[in-house]
């Protein structure tokens, strides 16, 4: 899904993008407009989309790190 309103979300920190994913959740459950709600539901799963796949890549770099870290720690001589 996509909303051509939502600019650059690289451009935002991840604090940024959990205060936006909070805001947009109270504005969804306070409106009872159904077309709006799709509308804010599409930026929801954006933003939730873009903290999901930064998170997945810290634990991948986190887990890299890890294996290349008790490679050191092992002396086969």
């Amino acid at each position: 899904m996509f909303n051509p309103l939502v600019t650059n979300l690289s451009d935002l920190t991840d604090p940024q993008i959990e205060e936006k994913i909070t805001d947009l959740s109270q504005k969804y459950w306070q409106t009872k407009n159904l077309e709006l709600q799709n509308q804010i539901a599409v930026i929801l799963h954006m933003y939730k989309e873009e903290l999901s796949m930064r998170r997945a890549e810290a634990m991948k770099k986190l887990r890299q790190d890890d294996e290349n870290g008790l490679d050191s720690l092992i002396n086969i001589s």
